[in-house]
This record gives structure tokens, C-alpha cells and sequence, in this order.
């Protein structure tokens, strides 16, 4: 059986990725789950697949500039329809319509992939991602954008979780909801863009959420909420590689139900 150590030179930049992606959708995640929008990042990911399975029937590639463009401009026209859904949603819940524009982006991704060739491989990469051959270059770049997209969130923090925990208080004070539902939406779809391409739908949606709900569950204060998000994504991140060393599975599945064990014992830990 093979130890963490031992394979270290070849899970470290895996390692370092799931780390990196999931301190920043940590706490994206807590504004998510306290939005009650728990499916915006799979519709918000699948848009991003979307934009990559477009620029892989165009013919330009999955790594290239242009790919990144296509997928970006894609999650970005998601932020847009979310932001005006927002307005929108009177008698049909939000949750419903975001549930179309994720059923939607899907079925029109798969109708894209069946055009190219390794169609089939396409789908799969989008679902759980390549951890395992993200490189030193797309990792620093990925975290240099996250700390970017950090700073941005730490300068108007007071406001975005007004608007996530008190959204008819923000309306009270002068704030433009749509615009600022825009801005998340829009900087949450570079950070899902950069995501999917390294870890697939499925763990950027464990990421976003589990992290979150068990710092929700643990805890009432925000600061102590993020503070377990990040140690409780940091621990069952390990213990998802070492699971999938030991029993030869795939990475990003196996980080995905480590942290739903995880948050199982969370929610044991609370009942007592």
C-alpha cells in the first residue's frame, strides 16, 4: 500500500490544488448556503462546462487562453441570468430556475460533446476533474487569481454578507441588490471556471458546500463558521488522497465522500 509520503512527489501539486480550492469555496460556500442557493454552483460549474465543451467543438482546445475565455464568458452569462432570476422569482422559487439553467447547460454540454471525438472522456474529465495532472503553473496561477478574488472579497466583505444574511436590511440602506448579486455571481464564476477545470463539477460543489454546512452546524459566529470550514475541508481533503493511495480510486470522488463521512460525524458530534 502505498503512504502519503511515498507518493507525495506525485499527489503534492493534487495535494496543493484541492488545499488551495478549498480555502476560497469554503467561504464562498458559507455565503451560498446562507443564500439558500445551494444549486448555483453546479448550475455556475456546468455553465463553465459548458463554455469549455463549446471551445472543444470549435476546436480550441481545453488548456488553451482561448478555452479559459469561452468557459469564463460562459459562467459569466450564468452570474448575469442568476443575478436577474434574483428579481425574478415571485411564485417559482429561485432554487427552480437555477435547477433549469444547471439541467439545461447539461444537456446542451452533452449534445456538444457527442460531437467530438473522446466525446465520452470529455463528459468524465468534466464530472470529476484531473487533479492528478494539474501542473505547478496552472496551480500558482489559479491561487494568485483566488488570492486577487480574496482581497477583493475581504475590502467589501461588510457588504456581501449584508446582502447574503440580511438582504431586505441592504435594500433598507440604498444598496442595489441586482448589481451586487452580479459582482458574487461574477467573481464566484472566475473562481467555479478555474475550479472545474482541476477538480470537476462534482468536488466544486463539495467543496462549496460541505466545508460550509459543517461550520453552519458547529458554530453561530461567521469567523469560527469559516475558521471550521477551512480545517474541516483541510482534513478530509487529506484523508480523501490517502483513501484513494490505499484503494487505487479515482481522486476527486474519493476527497468528495471523505468529506461527506466528514460531515456525517459533524452532525453526530452536534446531536450529543
Amino acid at each position: 500500500m502505498t503512504t502519503l509520503i511515498e507518493a507525495l512527489p506525485l499527489v503534492g501539486t493534487a495535494l496543493a490544488a484541492a488545499l488551495v480550492l478549498g480555502g476560497m469555496h469554503s467561504y464562498l460556500g458559507f455565503h451560498i448556503v446562507r443564500r439558500g442557493v445551494i444549486f448555483v454552483d453546479l448550475a455556475m460549474a456546468q455553465m463553465a462546462a459548458l463554455g469549455v465543451a463549446a471551445g472543444l467543438v470549435l476546436g480550441w482546445g481545453g488548456e488553451g487562453l482561448s478555452g479559459y475565455a469561452l468557459a469564463l464568458a460562459s459562467t459569466l452569462v450564468g452570474a448575469l441570468v442568476i443575478a436577474f432570476l434574483r428579481r425574478a422569482a415571485d411564485s417559482v422559487p429561485l432554487e427552480a430556475y437555477i435547477g433549469i439553467v444547471f439541467v439545461s447547460a447539461q444537456a446542451l454540454a452533452i449534445m456538444l460533446l457527442s460531437r467530438t471525438p473522446g466525446g465520452t472522456e470529455h463528459l468524465r474529465e468534466a464530472l470529476i476533474g484531473m487533479l492528478l495532472t494539474v501542473s505547478p503553473k496552472q496551480l500558482a496561477t489559479t491561487a494568485l487569481i483566488y488570492l486577487v478574488i480574496g482581497v477583493v472579497h475581504f475590502l467589501l466583505r461588510k457588504r456581501f454578507l449584508l446582502v447574503t444574511v440580511h438582504p431586505v436590511e441592504s435594500l433598507q440602506k440604498g444598496m442595489n441588490l441586482f448589481y451586487w448579486d452580479l459582482l458574487f455571481y461574477s467573481l464566484f464564476g472566475l473562481v467555479v471556471t478555474l475550479a472545474v477545470r482541476m477538480a470537476g463539477i462534482l468536488l466544486v460543489f463539495g467543496l462549496l458546500v460541505i466545508p460550509a454546512s459543517a461550520g453552519i452546524l458547529l458554530s453561530d459566529r461567521t469567523g469560527v463558521r469559516l475558521a471550521i470550514g477551512w480545517v474541516f475541508s483541510a482534513l478530509t481533503t487529506l484523508v480523501g488522497i490517502v483513501a484513494a493511495l490505499r484503494l487505487d480510486l479515482p481522486l476527486a470522488p474519493a476527497i468528495l465522500l471523505a468529506m461527506t463521512a466528514g460531515l456525517g460525524v459533524v452532525g453526530l458530534i452536534r446531536k450529543r
